[in-house]
């Protein structure tokens, strides 16, 4: 959905941080009592998620730790389980496969329950919702409106498949939503298709002057325009049990209000913690 930003590490100062990872986990463990015994994921004391970069929900920040919404909420779960986090950072059309080939345990990046998905993925419990918006100088709300438009929206987004059997030619494909933001601001672009959050974010952060974000109207071609999404954590195939633990952690923090404080923090509605019963979008 972005360019992702990697951080590169001296060879040196990588083992060093690493060697000081390893030592911190066996202390940490000693102390800690995880909510959920006995779970097995890739690499024992930790949980490594493939990072995608879609600010505000998954970024790697300058220290090398995954931030945003979805890694602060991995972060809560990794306390709970006596884990620490080893993440890496992948391009989002790659994110989905690291999980399925096990590479990841899990992957960050406002992942929605889709019918797709969980095909080849698990999924777990609802984190929050998230809305399919367009940008656009005009104010544009529909996708009639988008219809003989140049129209750019991001790899991997649930959208997708749906749009481009609309719009054809004129759907651009970026690998995040800076270069799209990029070529809308420069007029290279008319409109473009993006989550909610990801537009707030924008508007936050400055260099959006001028250009408007509506929420969709619902369109029945497209499924994501007629229910908001909601974001999960995909999870490998087979591991049942920690599946099961992401799920009760996942309801601990919507007890404790943690997830919508989360949100806040990021700029978004703590009401986007109400994320309903789980379903799957087509």
């Amino acid at each position: 959905m972005k360019t992702a930003s990697r951080i590169h590490w001296s060879s040196l100062a990588f083992g060093a941080l690493l060697s000081f990872g390893v030592a911190g986990t066996a202390t940490a463990q000693d102390s800690c009592t995880p909510k959920h015994e006995g779970l097995q994921t890739l690499e024992q004391g930790f949980i490594i998620p493939a990072v995608t970069i879609l600010v505000p929900f998954s970024f790697m920040d300058a220290n090398g730790k995954a931030s945003g919404i979805d890694g602060d909420i991995l972060a809560e779960i990794a306390k709970m389980e006596c884990l620490e986090i080893k993440p890496q950072t992948v391009d989002t059309a790659a994110a989905i496969q690291s999980v399925i080939s096990k590479r990841a345990d899990t992957t960050v990046g406002a992942w929605y329950r889709t019918e797709k998905r969980a095909e080849v993925v698990n999924l777990s419990a609802p984190l929050y919702v998230d809305q399919m918006s367009v940008w656009s100088k005009a104010g544009i709300d529909t996708m009639t409106g988008l219809e003989g438009k140049t129209v750019g929206t991001v790899q991997g987004n649930l959208w997708v498949t749906d749009v481009a059997a609309i719009l054809g030619d004129s759907l651009m494909l970026y690998p995040n939503s800076v270069g799209m933001q990029q070529d809308l601001m420069s007029g290279r672009i008319d409109a473009g298709l993006e989550g909610m959050g990801a537009a707030i974010a924008a508007m936050s952060a400055g260099g959006m002057e001028g250009m408007q974000i509506k929420p969709i109207q619902p369109d029945d071609r497209v499924g994501a325009s007629q229910a908001a999404g909601q974001i999960t954590f995909p999870l490998a195939k087979g591991n049942d049990a920690l599946l099961a633990a992401f799920d009760d952690d996942i309801k601990e923090l919507h007890e404790s209000g943690k997830i919508a404080e989360i949100l806040e923090k990021y700029g978004m509605s703590p009401s986007a913690a109400d994320t309903g019963e789980a379903r799957l979008l087509k």
